[in-house]
Order: C-alpha cells, then sequence, then structure tokens
C-alpha cells in the first residue's frame, strides 16, 4: 500500500534508536525526508548511515537535546516546515512519589508534556496552511493503565494527553491536520531492558527470568519490536489515515484488560 508520503519532510525525535529509530525506518521506506534528532552525536550518525542504505528521500541528522530551547532552535535553523512531526523524549527514572522535589516534576513536565507542545506549536500552523500535516507523539501505556513506580512519567504524559485532546479537533483538524498519541506497551528497547535488569537485581534473579514473566503478562506472549511500532507510526501518518485524530492509539499486545 502507497502511504502517499513520497517527498513529504519529517521530523523524528529521539531516533538514534529504539522506537524513535522504528519510526524514522518506516517513514523512510515510505519515501519521506527524514531529520533525525536525538543527543548521542556518535549513534545518531550510525542510525543515519543505516537509513540513507534503504531510503529515496533525504536524511538529516542533528545532534541536539529537544527537550531544550537550543536544540529546538537548531533543528528549525535547518528547516522550519515539517509535513510531518513524530515526538519523543526518554521517559523519566522510575521512584517514590515522596522521594521527588519540585526540580524532577518539572524536568519530567519539561521533556514529556512541554517539548511536545513547543514542537507543535513551532509546526502546526504551517501544516494547516498547506493543507496536510501529521502529528504522532509517542507517549506511554501508562496513560491508560498508570504504572504506580513510573509517576512522573504518569503525569506528564497524562498532561500531554488532556492538551492533545483539545487541540486536535480544534481548527486545524479541517485543514487536513491529524494529532495523534501513540501507546507503547512492552517493546524490546534499550529502557526496558534497563528496567528488567533493575527489576532483577531487586529480586535475586536473572534477567530472562523477568523477561519472561512480563512476556506471560502480555496475550501476545512476547515483546513488540521497534520496527513493527515504526510501521504503525508511518500508517499514522498516511494519507489513509486522514479521518483518524484526537486519539490514543495502544500498541501493546493486548496487555491493557480495560473495555475502552
Amino acid at each position: 500500500m502507497d502511504f502517499g508520503l513520497t517527498g513529504k519532510w519529517a521530523l523524528v525525535c529521539g531516533a538514534s534508536k529504539g522506537l524513535g529509530l522504528g519510526c524514522a525506518t518506516a517513514l523512510a521506506g515510505e519515501g519521506v525526508n527524514v531529520v533525525i534528532v536525538a543527543r548521542g552525536a556518535e549513534l545518531l550518525e550510525k542510525a543515519a548511515a543505516e537509513l540513507r542504505t534503504t531510503s529515496s528521500g533525504e536524511i538529516k541528522a542533528i545532534a541536539a537535546d529537544i527537550t531544550t530551547a537550543e536544540g529546538r532552535a537548531a533543528v528549525f535553523a535547518f528547516r522550519k516546515d515539517y509535513d510531518i512531526v513524530v515526538t519523543n523524549a526518554g521517559g523519566p527514572p522510575p521512584g517514590d512519589f515522596r522521594d521527588w522535589q519540585r526540580e524532577d516534576w518539572i524536568k519530567a513536565v519539561d521533556a514529556n508534556m512541554i517539548t511536545p507542545i513547543e514542537l507543535i506549536k513551532a509546526t502546526i500552523d504551517g501544516m494547516a496552511a498547506r493543507g496536510f500535516g501529521r502529528i504522532v507523539n509517542i507517549t506511554s501505556s501508562s496513560v491508560k493503565a498508570p504504572i504506580e513506580v513510573l509517576g512522573l512519567s504518569n503525569g506528564a504524559r497524562s498532561g500531554l494527553t488532556g492538551f492533545v485532546a483539545g487541540v486536535a479537533r480544534s481548527e486545524v483538524a479541517a485543514k487536513g491536520v491529524t494529532i495523534n498519541n501513540l501507546l507503547p506497551g512492552s517493546f524490546d528497547t534499550d529502557r526496558i531492558r534497563t528496567t528488567m535488569a533493575g527489576a532483577a537485581k531487586k529480586a535475586g534473579t536473572d534477567i530472562e527470568t523477568i523477561a519472561e514473566k512480563r512476556k506471560q503478562g502480555i496475550p501476545a506472549r512476547r515483546l513488540g519490536t521497534p520496527k513493527e511500532f515504526g510501521e504503525i507510526c508511518a500508517f499514522l501518518c498516511s494519507t489513509q489515515a486522514a479521518y483518524i485524530t484526537g486519539q490514543n492509539v495502544l500498541a501493546d499486545g493486548g496487555a491493557y484488560g480495560g473495555t475502552y
């Protein structure tokens, strides 16, 4: 299926590895010109080189911290207008809310709520003027089912979800612009491996035991892959998905047990 994205320009954040790279790969495969952003220059350049081997579009790597004003300025200095924006930033660390200070909350909200809002603010009017735009925010399944030890993430990402629910249904919806949130459950990424390693150490067992227990709690009995996550993202960016906006698309292998 042709997604109708050839020649479009996409900005994909946190794209040096994991889910962000999965999204960049899928979009590049559709002939999209992709600007990938991450903090680590070496890993980012490696990702860009891999994308160039399979893409017919332009690939640009910008090593910057997208959660800072300076990082966003670097991205928009290269190009002002984007047809597709995929927001993504590493989640805050787990912990007990009793231990968190104001600075911890500000950092979490800045990275996982304010940064996506700033990127939307910078691009949405141009999208509307051109009659096409796709914004996909990579958030978390914890928006649907909060995870106790991830309170910083639960709070910040829920704030973004509320904001998107309103702006996605504003006047831009009639001008070809969609905004959706893509909620990953358990995917095979560095972040989940680090989390499982910590859980294994705490439980006095090995990471394989923890991983198998995690898989058994998922109806699909496996972890998701960045590749399939990226393909979901690419579909949400497609011309075929023009009637989907303001939604929270959960990709978790059936782990969430609710009806809605």
